[in-house]
């Protein structure tokens, strides 16, 4: 049998179909996070990101290939750095910190909005979601809100270039924290080895836990769909 007649033969609709729903769902979920990177740097004075196209929900401006093939794989991941210029910034420290808090608490936002649009179909539109294409919205907005609220907690983590180490970094005294954004590249390598040792799944799975227990008291949707 030849290779196209053997990917015939084997082709599932269902797994490409869910396949697309996690892509589509893992774009809009980074997309959202680096555009709330820049719209908070924006406000804050630095027009850095905007300038360079970067206050965009298009995927093309924000997607890092591994970080996105890792959000779709595993459900934690990153895109490309939005350039930021502290200097802009009235209080620099502080201006960092609330650009890069202002990425999580966008895709928490995100996943509290899809996960509420998918309990007013569950509770609502139940008979509906069994027999119509509205079954496939209602998946598409449950991955939104796991990705979006695994995205999100992954970027609190305190090690650089994760969003959390530029809060954490924020509270250091001036001298500290300058010099560690001149080594940030070379702490880098402690996330690579952490992420392909898989030393932080656990605490990951708990952060998402505790993520998406808190968005579906929000939303009044069931927790024991994700079987919590």
């Amino acid at each position: 049998m030849n290779p196209v007649s053997t990917f015939l033969v084997n082709f599932d609709p269902a797994q490409l179909l869910s396949l697309l729903i996690q892509v589509i769902a893992a774009l809009l979920c980074v997309s959202f996070h680096e555009m709330g990177h820049g719209y908070a740097a924006w406000l804050l004075g630095d027009s850095t990101a905007k300038k360079r196209g970067r206050v965009s929900m298009n995927p093309l401006r924000h997607i890092d290939p591994l970080g996105l093939l890792l959000l779709i794989t595993a459900g934690f991941g990153w895109a490309k750095p939005v350039p930021v210029d502290m200097q802009h910034f009235r209080r620099p420290k502080l201006g960092m910190a609330l650009t890069a808090l202002a990425g999580p608490l966008s895709n928490f936002l995100m996943g509290l909005i899809a996960l509420g649009g998918a309990s007013v179909l569950y509770h609502f539109a139940a008979v509906q979601l069994m027999t119509t294409h509205l079954y496939y919205l209602f998946l598409l907005l449950i991955r939104i809100a796991v990705l979006s609220v695994g995205l999100g907690m992954f970027n609190l983590i305190p090690i650089p270039p994760l969003d959390g180490s530029k809060v954490l970094f924020s509270l250091l005294p001036d001298r500290a924290y300058y010099t560690i954004l001149r080594y940030e590249r070379y702490l880098m390598f402690l996330l690579f080895a952490l992420v392909f040792l898989n030393w932080l799944d656990t605490p990951l799975s708990i952060m998402l836990h505790w993520g998406i227990d808190g968005l579906c008291k929000l939303t009044w949707f069931p927790v024991s769909y994700f079987g919590m």
